[in-house]
């Protein structure tokens, strides 16, 4: 077996959870560096600017969520492959998922230009933010290729066990992206001023850093991508086992932008002010959960390998673990935030309307932050057992059963106060129904 592969079916399970985990930590401190260092130089051109930047969040979490399908499917069948030390199936997937993930990005760039003006006019954009979107969306969409490939690369190095290298790559990435951002964006030095436009090359340059490693990483180092021998049969073996999950993943994941779309269009209706702040209040969520992402973000790795083994004790240990975290850390950050949400608001943006908006959010949201992760654990865990189909139904609850109705009546009697307070009390909710359903599935079903 390839001697970076790393096996996690024996040894402490919150020790082996923290190992795997604090890697991840600067792999996702790297993406939400991305986009919060992309709303801090965006904010400082204007309101405006700022809004149409939050109004591009939804598509791209869309188009983020498909990729991350994709890559918790190879994740799961490759950590599967890992579990039972079966090198040639993880040659087979790895390369067939690899070329999978070419091929959507080809639907991506065509669909995605074709569609700007219509979709974000949808969301609520006016004729003031729609050009400044259009300066984004358009060299973004060119770059996407950036995005989902290197996501798909990266979760098949974390299925065999190395979530060392990702974090890495990615956090690498990020800081490309912090320099290249105000350069691009206010044109210093020999650099264009392209401001909006900058912030979308900025990325899209930074991307394109970890495309290329995630390729040479597993061509070359853990050579693990390769096309001999392979035939057609075989593709369509591997994209069914990695689609498996795959698709009821990225509908899943999908649910959560999709919904977030659709509170977007109900707060517009509150004013360009309310837009941005919601834009930044949600990228300030994203820096603060960075602990409790990571350990979900390895948890498929965790939780495929042992299973393979054949281990569903370690399984629940792991998951009784990482809820009891998830609680502790979700109170801890409710009390942080409650104290520094107006200095973090006005670090984005001068306007007293923007910095009130991301106060209520950070003052009302973070009380269902715990249970919100306790619900991201079990449909992680329900999905990584091919149980796609319970996971998606319950975001697909907390969503449109739940938060969305509820903000829209909110929105009618307590404005943005409302929209806020419902989607910490759908969290609320789903978070034990979700624990529940998780535990009965695992004691049901039959390990290895």
């Amino acid at each position: 077996m390839n001697k970076n592969v790393k096996m996690i079916t024996t040894g402490e399970e919150g020790r082996v959870l923290v190992k795997l985990a604090l890697p991840m930590t600067a792999g996702i401190l790297g993406m939400i560096i991305f986009n919060l260092m992309d709303t801090y130089f965006v904010g400082k051109l204007g309101t405006v600017e700022l809004a149409a930047l939050s109004f591009t969040f939804p598509v791209i979490m869309i188009i983020s969520s498909i990729a991350h399908g994709l890559g918790v499917g190879m994740t799961t069948a490759v950590s599967r492959a890992t579990g039972r030390q079966d090198r040639e199936s993880q040659i087979r997937l790895v390369t067939h998922g690899m070329i999978l993930s070419f091929l959507v990005v080809l639907v991506f760039v065509i669909i995605g230009q074709m569609t700007i003006d219509p979709v974000f006019r949808l969301l609520g954009a006016d004729d003031t933010t729609l050009p400044v979107i259009k300066e984004y969306m358009r060299i973004w969409y060119w770059g996407v290729v950036f995005v989902v490939v290197p996501m798909t690369g990266n979760s098949a190095i974390r299925g065999l066990g190395d979530t060392k290298t990702p974090g890495i790559v990615m956090m690498i990435a990020a800081l490309i992206n912090t320099v290249l951002d105000p350069l691009l964006i206010f044109g210093i030095g020999p650099f264009p001023e392209l401001g909006v436009a900058g912030a979308a090359l900025a990325t899209v340059t930074a991307r394109a850093i970890t495309f290329c490693v995630a390729i040479y990483i597993l061509g070359f180092r853990d050579k693990v991508f390769s096309f001999r021998g392979e035939r057609l049969t075989g593709f369509w073996k591997s994209w069914k086992e990695i689609l498996y999950v795959g698709v009821p993943n990225s509908l899943t994941k999908m649910i959560v932008p999709i919904g977030a779309g659709v509170v977007t269009g109900i707060i517009a209706r509150n004013g360009r002010a309310a837009v941005a702040g919601f834009g930044v209040a949600t990228r300030i969520e994203l820096f603060s959960l960075l602990f409790s992402n990571s350990l979900i973000s390895v948890l498929p790795v965790f939780i495929g390998q042992n299973w393979g083994r054949g281990r569903k004790d370690r399984v629940l240990r792991g998951l009784r673990l990482s809820e009891n975290f998830t609680l502790i850390y979700g109170a801890l950050l409710y009390v942080i935030l409650f104290f520094t949400a107006r200095p973090l608001g006005g670090l984005f943006n001068p306007n007293p309307d923007v910095v009130d908006v991301i106060v209520y959010y950070l003052r009302i949201v973070p009380l269902g932050y715990g249970l919100q992760a306790m619900m991201q654990v079990g449909v992680t865990s329900l999905n990584v057992l091919k149980k796609p189909i319970p996971a998606a139904l319950l975001t697909l609850i907390q969503m449109f059963c739940l938060y969305i109705p509820l903000a829209t009546v909110g929105n009618l009697h307590f404005g943005i106060f409302g929209i806020f307070a419902s989607l910490a009390l759908s969290y609320l909710i789903m978070g034990p129904v979700t624990h529940i359903m998780n535990k009965n599935y695992i004691t049901k079903l039959k390990c290895g």
